[in-house]
């Protein structure tokens, strides 16, 4: 979530914005803007050696710990088998939901959602030849309870599992862990999960994180499996561990066996070998394109992580172009008003009236690294919809005539002065300067406040002379309930010293009750439909205005085929799909 969206943008964005923050997510419904030829046709073939070229390193390589979206997406294909999994569809409808991986199928649910069972397939073995079982799924799910030593990866578990106390199972008592057992309880090669409240998208959660993934309990060093890999899936890590700042070599594991797969939904594994390399130095995001446009002989057969900069995305043209993709990343940007200080609502209607949101984005590069958002959830979340305080005649050009009308009828006195914070780049001093001039064409006085790393300890803070907020997020798996609970539900947020990711320290009873109906929902489409009504809610108030939606430009050798993206994996290259031609 918060933190790890900060991280992920940060390494992800190789430069073209210069901001930071990211997640688990989807795409747009036509997959964004693809160049030419850029899914290189069908898959292809098995056999070959596809190398990976990585600008950042990994924070770990334990699966409860492993928070990056690219990794959750790249690894799921490749080393870490779960539950279930969100097929390799390009449709968001498809690829949004979870089908069955390890297990016979999607789970059963019971108790109004508080009850979930998942029974393991037969033949589903570790790459030691040793089987999967009900109990390796039980201990690791219990990893995530042990947050002093398993360190960073995602802690749903915690509020969700129906046992108090428990610390894990490296201190627990043998009444802990007895009661842990109980609520995540085998029987078999039956799993079931017991909450203490209703968890709708339970399927959609652990499909896109691994907090429920298996765990071998004889392998457990606790921290010091940091960096080793036990692999279920059709990849083993040759000398089974992973080199934090220069890769591994993947090769095929032979105890992986495709008939307990679905390897036209969640994996084709055709490369015979992978190459994965990191470099993590500051120009490598940079050298790596450089090599891909390039195409010499050794890159052929290549993909990066790395997005293009805007100086390399001016070489796109010719017979490059059909090796490019632009297509809508997971990430969304939005602006958050105070409302401690911005308590007219007036105010903040005539704000996000007069926002020039096209001149924002063409500042930050233009159409091919953002385009106009709508609503704060992204156009790959389950029921992501425009927000009618938004979208309703908006040209996001900005309009400065109609907002000082909506000041001068509410009797508001000009200019009004806001002070607007974010995080200072070349790039966004330039994008925040349009901003800043429509809104004092439009009854505003605008302060720019540019700040530096500690940016987001800055916003939360209760009593911050700021009035208006540049942030971003993005869903930790494709519901609603990874966006609008974390961001605007002040009941876990608040506290004597910050509001937490509720940067405008937004309060609303109608808004909390709401959010407390869909946690309690029985279903997905029940809790997609008040999650709706939250947003459009959310919208009446000015609680946020959307600004971005965030694109991703990849670039492949001219040897790779199937080189497309996906909504499950994050909008970087399907690793699942590629293949490399002979």
């Amino acid at each position: 979530m918060g933190n790890r969206l900060k991280r992920m943008v940060a390494l992800g964005a190789a430069g073209v914005l210069g901001l930071s923050l990211a997640a688990c997510g989807g795409d747009s419904n036509d997959n964004g803007n693809k160049g030419p030829g850029g899914n290189n046709g069908e898959p292809g073939e098995a056999g070959g050696t596809l190398t990976v070229l990585q600008h950042f390193p990994f924070e770990s390589s334990d699966p409860n710990r492993i928070y990056y979206g690219v990794q959750l997406a790249s690894w799921r294909r490749t080393l870490y088998r779960g539950l279930v999994a969100f097929p390799m569809s390009e449709d968001p409808a498809v690829a949004n939901t979870p089908v069955a991986d390890l297990a016979t199928d999607t789970g059963t649910s019971s108790e109004g959602g508080k009850v979930w069972s998942f029974t393991l397939k037969d033949g589903v073995k570790w790459e030691d030849g040793s089987d999967i079982t009900c109990e390796d799924v039980q201990y690791g799910a219990s990893r995530s309870f042990a947050n002093d030593v398993i360190i960073g990866g995602p802690t749903y578990l915690l509020n969700y599992v129906d046992v108090k106390d428990y610390p894990g199972p490296y201190k627990a008592t043998p009444e802990q862990q007895q009661a842990f057992d109980e609520a995540v309880s085998c029987d078999g090669k039956t799993i079931t999960f017991h909450f203490n409240k209703p968890w709708a998208d339970f399927p959609q959660a652990i499909a896109g994180l691994m907090m429920a993934d298996p765990y071998k309990e004889s392998q457990d060093k606790g921290d010091g499996s940091k960096w080793t890999i036990l692999s279920n899936g059709p990849y083993k890590i040759e000398g089974n561990k992973w080199d934090k700042n220069k890769g591994a070599t993947l090769v095929r594991n032979d105890q992986y066996d495709p008939a307990t797969d679905d390897p036209e939904q969640l994996r084709l594994a055709l490369p015979d070998q992978i190459n994965w390399e990191v470099n993590p130095s500051d120009t490598a995001g940079e050298l790596f394109n450089d090599r891909l446009i390039q195409d010499g002989p050794k890159d052929q057969a290549a993909i990066t992580w790395a997005r293009l900069n805007p100086a390399q995305l001016s070489q796109i043209s010719g017979p490059v172009e059909d090796r490019y993709l632009n297509v809508v990343s997971p990430y969304t940007d939005y602006l958050v008003l105070n409302h401690k200080t911005l308590t007219d609502p007036a105010v903040r209607k005539a704000l996000a009236v007069s926002l020039n949101a096209n001149g924002y984005i063409k500042a930050t590069g233009g159409s091919t690294v953002a385009e106009p958002a709508e609503t704060i959830i992204n156009p790959g979340v389950s029921g992501s919809q425009d927000n009618p305080a938004f979208a309703e005649d908006n040209d996001n050009n900005g309009d400065p005539e109609a907002a000082k009308a909506i000041l001068e009828e509410a009797g508001v006195k000009m200019p009004v002065k806001i002070k607007l914070a974010y995080q200072k780049s070349p790039t966004q001093d330039k994008a925040m300067a349009i901003i800043q001039q429509t809104w004092n064409e439009s009854g505003f006085e605008v302060t720019l406040d540019g700040q530096g790393d500690t940016y987001y300890d800055v916003i939360a803070q209760p009593d911050k002379d700021i009035d208006v907020m540049w942030a971003g997020w993005g869903a930790d798996w494709p519901s609603a309930m990874t966006v609008l609970p974390p961001l605007f539900d002040s009941r876990p947020n608040f506290s004597s010293t910050t509001c937490g990711n509720d940067y405008g320290c937004y309060e609303s009873d109608e808004v909390n009750k709401l959010f407390d109906d869909a946690a309690n929902a029985a279903d997905v489409d029940t809790q997609v439909g008040i999650l709706q009504e939250i947003d459009a809610k959310l919208g009446e108030d000015y609680a946020y205005i959307p600004l971005d939606n965030q694109k991703f430009n990849w670039l492949r050798g001219s040897k790779v085929t199937g080189f497309t993206t996906t909504p499950a994996s994050s909008q970087y290259p399907e690793i699942g799909l590629i293949g490399v031609a002979k």
